[in-house]
């Protein structure tokens, strides 16, 4: 549990959020599998294979409201009711948390890179918009976007891979709209063994300094521990004007 300063502590099982100033730092790796490199396209292909091979577990698993934790349905809603216009849900999943946006008053839609997970988000949620992709290359105009909620959803990008999510949000987000992105949180940038495929833990703080050089200024950053489950993190962020 962290301690906040200027803030009522909190029990472990919810979120300690916390303002911080970062500054923007360069970094990159690079990935060589047996003498070979192993591309962005590659590990997303990885991804979608892999939940679509457990797709039906995962929905029973996560694919409603029911599966969330009480303080992320609190945070993702104080977010919500910081946004005007039009926000994409990006990674949405079986579409749960682009129902409950919907379900707060904002125009939402969905994008997930697993074919199943679309499909029983249409079925699910007809009235809502849904389609199948990734974040790179989003089908939104330059600055069209109050907000993104990337929802966990950035987690099995390789960290020499995940600014370029971040800078595809940067643009389709105008100045001064919002990102959420949810994490597993850990004390240095590593890998673990996620039961769909390898994800990667971040510290709070080099996130958030991915997140300002992308064009973002960060307002919170948050953790939640407790039993039982791996240490999560959550970062809001304002989409930085044109300078």
């Amino acid at each position: 549990m962290t301690s906040v300063s200027g803030r009522d502590r909190r029990p472990s099982t919810e979120y300690e959020p916390s303002v911080r100033r970062v500054v923007a730092k360069e970094w990159c790796t690079s990935i060589i599998i047996d003498g070979v490199e192993n591309s962005s396209a590659t590990r997303r292909d990885v991804v979608r294979k892999s939940y679509s091979a457990r797709s039906q577990e995962y929905t029973d698993l996560f694919g409603s409201m029911d599966s969330t934790h009480v303080s992320d349905r609190a945070l993702v809603t104080s977010w919500a009711a910081t946004l005007t216009g039009p926000v994409l849900d990006a990674g949405c999943g079986p579409g749960q948390w682009t129902d409950f946006l919907a379900q707060s008053g904002l125009a939402v839609s969905g994008i997930d890179l697993v074919p199943e997970f679309v499909e029983r988000a249409r079925n699910q949620y007809p009235d809502l918009s849904f389609e199948v992709g990734g974040f790179e290359a989003l089908d939104a105009k330059t600055n069209s976007l109050g907000g993104v909620l990337s929802w966990y959803s950035l987690i099995h990008h390789h960290p020499q891979d995940i600014e370029a999510p971040l800078a595809e949000f940067a643009r389709v987000i105008r100045p001064g709209g919002g990102l959420l992105v949810g994490f597993f949180e850990g004390t240095t940038v590593e890998p673990f063994d996620h039961a769909a495929t390898t994800g990667y833990r971040w510290p709070v703080t080099e996130l958030a300094e991915v997140l300002v050089t992308a064009g973002f200024d960060v307002i919170e950053t948050h953790t939640r521990t407790g039993s039982g489950y791996r240490p999560h993190g959550a970062i809001t962020a304002s989409r930085r004007g044109v300078e």
